[in-house]
């Protein structure tokens, strides 16, 4: 009997908000008492209201009441911890919170529930499912229940309000508001799933799409490394055929010269031989010696056989590198003319178009430094600022002559192709047509020209 009534004075000692043995107890005015560490962290989420309440009682306080140690109760918790839970069975452990009071704002478990159903004391205390934003659910300028939607003000309230700062607003019950709040979020969720199966689409897409691109992509690479291998492979045999060409003229030309040379050396040799003869007999004093000498001397014949050798001025292979060179130009050119056609017809493939630029800073990023040709310049118009600005003038401007030129009309052409997407900026005074075509537009304007004078 004594542990029976130790137990009833230790649930007599739990704070109301813990529902644990006070824990440096503290006494409000209204006469409750609660754990200091409780007290004043309800108390905190009131600060901004200025009005504070007892959890019990409901009984308000302005201002904050200061906290004073209850010494006589603290000394008999402390009894009760050192006596009653000495002799006491070990406390089971409570369950999961199933309720929550309104009025307590506190949350409770089945066995702690019951004293809000048996005692009359707690016969006017709401109870709502277990949940941990209590105070959410109370009024700040009433402490009462809120159960009221503002529809005015967009916000839950209390009766309190509707008849004070919400009088003549258009009020509905919470649960009212929430059907209707509830079917504007079923469509709300209508759009988002259709949304997301767009964008689940979209997805699936686009990652085919980046597939399929990286395949194309991979097979273009190695098409292109065969075709540039085998091009360089080309290269290199015309080389080699060049090469060989130039060693077989080489060799052709030299052998013939060698042995031309050699009959020459021959010749000359017997010219040499002759001529000391003939030296030698003009110098004789016997006149018998000379005249049978020189029967047989001249009896023998210059070789006349030989044709002349007519040595072409000098001769060397600086015409074949430099048609070589020429040649290399050539293809430069060519290659960097088809490099702006590889260049533009890989810079327009994309997986995702991109969003049409609308101000003047997204165009800048499409910005391009255009300049314009000389060659095609009409011969009144006078180019300036690095070919950047062009002047209508009346004297005829020095340009050479050039198959491109424009020699009717008062136009010029810009030196630089365009692709994709490009934008610049022009300023002029005065009538100026500035107008986008394709490069054959110079022979469509020199044949209009011709047919003019015609």
């Amino acid at each position: 009997m004594a542990q029976q009534g130790v137990l009833l004075d230790q649930d007599q000692f739990c704070c109301s908000v813990c529902l644990d043995l006070l824990k440096e107890p503290v006494a409000i005015p209204c006469g409750h008492s609660y754990c200091r560490i409780c007290i004043e962290g309800c108390w905190d989420q009131d600060v901004l209201k200025g009005v504070y309440s007892c959890p019990q009682c409901t009984e308000t306080f302005t201002p904050r009441p200061n906290l004073r140690k209850n010494n006589m109760l603290a000394e008999l918790v402390e009894k009760l911890k050192k006596t009653g839970l000495q002799t006491a069975p070990p406390p089971a452990l409570c369950c999961k919170a199933l309720m929550s009071c309104l009025v307590c704002l506190a949350s409770y478990c089945e066995t702690h529930l019951q004293p809000h159903y048996e005692s009359p004391a707690f016969k006017k205390h709401k109870l709502v499912k277990a949940t941990a934003q209590l105070q959410e659910k109370i009024c700040s300028h009433h402490d009462k229940l809120l159960e009221v939607y503002c529809r005015t003000d967009q916000q839950c309230i209390c009766y309190q309000c509707v008849m004070d700062e919400h009088k003549g607003h258009d009020t509905v019950s919470a649960a009212a508001e929430r059907t209707e709040k509830q079917r504007q979020l079923g469509m709300s969720q209508q759009k988002v799933q259709q949304r997301f199966q767009e964008r689940e689409k979209e997805l699936k897409e686009l990652q085919q799409a980046v597939e399929s691109f990286k395949r194309s992509a991979q097979a273009a690479v190695e098409d292109s490394d065969q075709i540039f291998t085998e091009l360089i492979r080309s290269i290199e045999r015309r080389s080699s055929e060049v090469k060989e060409l130039i060693r077989a003229q080489e060799k052709a030309q030299v052998s013939q010269a060698e042995g031309l040379l050699e009959q020459l050396k021959q010749e000359i040799a017997e010219l040499r031989k002759r001529s000391t003869e003939l030296e030698q007999l003009s110098h004789t004093e016997d006149h018998i010696h000379f005249l049978q000498s020189y029967k047989s001397l001249s009896s023998i014949s210059v070789p006349s056989d030989l044709p002349s050798t007519v040595v072409r001025p000098l001769q060397h292979f600086g015409d074949v590198s430099k048609t070589v060179s020429e040649l290399r130009e050539k293809l430069e050119d060519f290659l960097k003319g088809e490099w702006t056609k590889i260049s533009t017809t890989v810079n327009i493939l994309d997986v995702v178009l991109p969003p049409e630029p609308k101000t003047r800073e997204q165009l800048l990023q499409y910005s391009c430094q255009l300049t314009l040709d000389p060659n095609t310049a009409q011969t009144h118009l006078s180019l300036s600022e690095g070919n950047r600005k062009m002047t209508n003038t009346d004297q005829v401007q020095p340009y050479p002559d050039h198959p491109d030129r424009i020699t009717y009309y008062r136009q010029v052409l810009c030196r630089e192709g365009l692709s994709g997407r490009c934008y610049w900026e022009v300023e002029w005074s005065g009538d100026v047509y500035t107008a986008v075509s394709y490069k054959d537009i110079i022979m469509l304007v020199l044949s209009k020209a011709e047919l003019v004078k015609l």
